[in-house]
């Protein structure tokens, strides 16, 4: 019987090691960095690369990391039982304008789908959900504002009765924004739609991952974890 191929290593063409890959995607798409400060940066360490590589990279090899981590992170909560979502919607100026990035966020504050679109109406509700629920499964409850097209939208998939409507029951959706919008002005905004959407949801996934609420823990433990998410992200793709 023939042995199984191994599957082919993604940094096969690249001279760099994949730890210096792997830092390089972190440094960016974590940090509100622009590319130069990554260069600089790096230069610092003694890494001595292009912006324009760091550009490369991280259209290269972000998406990887990302599909990685929500591939652990959704095989691990599709049984559980008790899943709340919140729904939003923010305003993404794109060469003068406006889009809208929807996204969901679950009970524990982590984004699950992000999702870019030009109109605001019950048609890219519609797409948005129906992305988010074949990924995720189906939740308990959906928290939302008061926007028509999410009921339009829940009618449709008959899953109305699970809309919960609140004046400040969706604040937690609405605090995810602020990283994205953090790292949205060091990037000087977007250009295109196709580049929003990929950094909206590479960038969710890494937040996630090294998000440990460390408000809520103490410091030996978010110690801990943090080591622990480090190790995940450095064996990524190995």
């Amino acid at each position: 019987m023939p042995r199984p191929r191994k599957p082919a290593s993604p940094f096969r063409y690249f001279n760099s090691s994949p730890e210096v890959i792997r830092l390089v995607v972190l440094m960016y798409v974590r940090f509100p960095l622009s590319l130069r400060n990554v260069e600089d940066l790096l230069f610092e360490r003694g890494i001595d690369l292009c912006h324009e590589t760091v550009r490369l990279w991280w259209n290269r090899f972000g998406p990887l990391f990302a599909g990685e981590v929500r591939r652990q992170r959704v095989s691990r909560m599709r049984g559980f039982r008790h899943w709340r979502w919140h729904l939003d919607e923010m305003y993404v100026k794109l060469n003068g304008e406006m889009v809208y990035l929807w996204r969901a966020v679950d009970h524990e504050g982590e984004i699950l789908e992000s999702y870019v679109t030009k109109a605001r109406d019950k048609k890219a509700a519609l797409a948005f959900m129906k992305r988010a629920l074949k990924r995720h499964g189906s939740p308990e409850a959906i928290t939302t504002d008061g926007l028509r097209s999410y009921g339009a939208a829940l009618s449709e998939l008959g899953a109305r009765e699970k809309q919960e409507v609140g004046r400040w029951a969706n604040n937690r959706v609405e605090n995810s924004h602020l990283p994205f919008r953090r790292r949205e002005r060091a990037m000087l905004r977007f250009r295109q739609m196709r580049t929003l959407q990929k950094f909206a949801s590479v960038h969710a996934n890494v937040h996630n991952h090294f998000n440990h609420e460390r408000h809520l823990v103490d410091r030996q433990t978010y110690k801990q974890r943090r080591s622990a998410a480090l190790a995940q992200w450095q064996a990524l793709a190995s």
